[in-house]
């Protein structure tokens, strides 16, 4: 069994969707980002592909690739997941966590549940998603932006 941890965190501007976890939340402000922004798609990607020793989000999918200009951090996510898949490993299990004091974020953790499982090609039961606030600190606090954090355990196949 390998374990990885990843970490993305993004400012909240004006004039971007807010994506999380590969679904669209209502929200006054959406998170900066070459690509989509989806901070909990990119500590995902760290996650898995530094439990297999592949790099991480940034070396695979750079910002400034062409390629990636506004790219759905899903497929990039699906993409990483093929990498892990080609490397001889099988995703058993994710969890991520997301921090942002606002907006309020659990009433879409099932939606984004359903849609990182479908993406990874794993069982909903074998994927955790959790909100926390940090009740004011930091730049999560003051809703300047938005952490994420996660952890991927693969096996070998």
């Amino acid at each position: 069994m390998r374990i990885g941890f990843g970490f993305d965190a993004h400012r909240l501007v004006a004039g971007r969707p807010l994506v999380l976890g590969g679904c669209r939340i209502p929200y006054d402000r959406g998170l900066e980002g070459y690509s989509d922004g989806d901070a909990l798609a990119h500590a995902l990607i760290d996650a898995m592909l530094g439990a297999a020793a592949l790099g991480d989000c940034g070396s695979r999918f750079p910002a400034g690739d062409p390629r990636y200009a506004g790219a759905d951090s899903m497929k990039l996510l699906s993409q990483a997941a093929g990498l892990v898949r080609e490397a001889h490993f099988r995703v058993n299990n994710v969890d991520g966590t997301i921090v942002a004091d606002q907006p309020a974020l659990a009433t879409h953790l099932p939606s984004m549940r359903a849609a990182l499982a479908k993406t990874l090609g794993i069982d909903v039961a074998r994927c955790s998603v959790k909100a926390k606030r940090t009740e004011g600190l930091g730049f999560t606090g003051r809703s300047e932006g938005v952490a994420a954090y996660a952890i991927a355990t693969l096996d070998e196949s």
